[in-house]
């Protein structure tokens, strides 16, 4: 039998996603139950060899939110590793940029190809060879399970010292949520823009999120709106974590060159640093300065591509990229705040300002407010000199880098750039003196980058802001050929 590439593993794991057609059934009828999500888990978890009381031994950092949990986990790893430099640490998060072995890392390293393959093989296998099933269950778990299964299978067979987990979705039924008993829990800031786009209340989103605390488990959170810390607060009491501790903030953390671009990174820095230190006190390694100079070096050096990065293009060197995943009204507004800042988009020669943009949720009004944050203290009409509006399609000839290829886009919209075109619309309306003829609605990313680089070469210079999807600044890394290591 021929080996299984890594190549053979992101194909196996593509045919494990949810296409558009099923998940908009999946919203019409409110969607599987969640009461099936967890017990579906912990049966998969079994199928691959494991008990629940073997998580524990993952000595789990769990963390979620509504934003900012991937950045307060990149801080909590990096910090870890300059503290306890001899540890081996797990690092979990979703999703990913440009290859899906980045979202398990080891001591701040993605797998390799050859060890993602490995250890996804002998999970498929486990549950290729697996006949018994309840009749409920999945004969396969979805895309996210099935990559949460591999990241635990990973993480006890290289005996990890520590993990960092962070949350998919939710946190009371999400595939994360079945360690018996992590070390510590974090929730990051629950967003107000959630509630308007999922119709859900503040209430019942931070009841999802504490869903993650645990018994006898410390339980930290960031300042929240007075709605949702009474309800964390609550969860905490009902779910008998040892404290709830609502963080302050972390003297001379402000001084600091955070790794992570962006003025909002301060609250995640500092949840960050409780969470480990409340992880180093639990092992008696912590002293009672608050922050020691193992933590200012992982604070410094901490990475996460795609949030707030400034990218110069190697090959076209007048061109800077400005790359930031948000896709929340506030993720979007830290964006421009960042974005518009001296040194970021302000630059002081002239150069032409392109926003390249896509969202994959949500409707026309919130399109319509997402692009109207792009607006800055300038005439809105001459902050940007052109927009484009681009699907998550990787290349020119329709097709998608293997790791980037998504089915959750109907076909449809596909092929008359439904979407795109009414990113068009909006900005027309939120702008109307905005030149018709700077506005480029085009199919695939691989057009975006060869518009910008038809734009620089006219104009001479270019500073370029990527925003709206992680898929779509993962994608211009990918096609743009920026320097971007794993």
């Amino acid at each position: 039998m021929s080996t299984r590439t890594y190549r053979d593993a992101v194909d196996s794991l593509n045919s494990l996603q949810t296409n558009a057609a099923a998940l908009e059934l999946v919203r019409a009828t409110g969607g599987r139950s969640s009461a099936f999500a967890i017990p579906e888990m912990l049966e998969y978890l079994g199928v691959i060899g494991y008990t629940p009381a073997d998580l524990n031994s993952l000595n789990a950092i769990h963390i979620t939110g509504t934003k900012g949990k991937g950045s307060t986990s990149a801080f909590t790893d990096s910090i870890l590793r300059e503290a306890q430099p001899q540890w081996k640490t797990g690092l979990y998060t979703s999703p990913h940029l440009v290859a899906v072995r980045e979202r398990i890392r080891i001591n701040g390293k993605p797998l390799s190809e050859e060890d993602f393959a490995k250890f996804f093989f002998e999970v498929w296998d486990r549950i290729n060879e697996n006949k018994t099933r309840k009749e409920t269950t999945p004969f396969k778990p979805g895309y996210f399970r099935f990559m949460t299964l591999v990241a635990f299978h990973t993480f006890l067979s290289l005996k990890v010292d520590v993990t960092i987990l962070e949350v998919g979705v939710g946190g009371t039924h999400d595939s994360t949520n079945i360690v018996p008993k992590p070390v510590v829990t974090g929730i990051t800031a629950l967003g107000i823009d959630h509630v308007n786009v999922l119709g859900k209340t503040l209430a019942e989103i931070a009841w999802q999120k504490g869903g993650i605390f645990k018994e006898g488990v410390p339980a930290f959170t960031v300042n929240q709106p007075v709605e949702g810390l009474e309800v964390l607060r609550q969860q905490a009491k009902d779910l008998k974590s040892s404290e709830f501790n609502v963080v302050s903030s972390v003297p001379g953390l402000s001084q600091i060159k955070l790794g992570l671009a962006g003025a909002h990174q301060i609250q995640n820095a500092t949840l960050a640093v409780y969470l480990v230190r409340s992880f180093l006190q639990s092992r008696d390694l912590i002293s009672d300065e608050l922050l020691t100079d193992d933590f200012v070096r992982g604070l410094e050096s901490a990475r996460w591509p795609g949030r707030c990065q400034t990218v110069a293009d190697p090959a076209f060197t007048g061109t800077t990229w400005h790359l930031d995943g948000a896709h929340t009204l506030e993720s979007l507004e830290c964006c421009m705040q960042w974005f518009v800042s001296p040194g970021v988009g302000l630059q002081p020669d002239a150069r032409i300002r392109i926003l390249v943009f896509n969202c994959t949720n949500g409707n026309a009004s919130h399109t319509a407010r997402q692009l109207e944050l792009f607006k800055s203290d300038e005439a809105a009409s001459s902050f940007f000199d052109h927009v484009i509006f681009c699907t998550n399609v990787t290349y020119a000839d329709g097709g998608f880098k293997g790791d980037l290829t998504t089915l959750a886009i109907p076909e449809a919209d596909l092929a008359q750039l439904k979407t795109q075109h009414q990113l068009s619309l909006a900005w027309c309306s939120l702008i109307p003196t905005f030149p018709a003829e700077n506005i480029h609605v085009l199919p695939s990313i691989e057009h975006a980058v060869n518009k910008v680089r038809q734009l620089e070469s006219d104009a001479g210079r270019a500073n370029v802001l990527v925003a709206g999807s992680l898929h779509l600044v993962g994608g211009v890394i990918e096609v743009a050929g920026l320097s971007f290591s794993l």
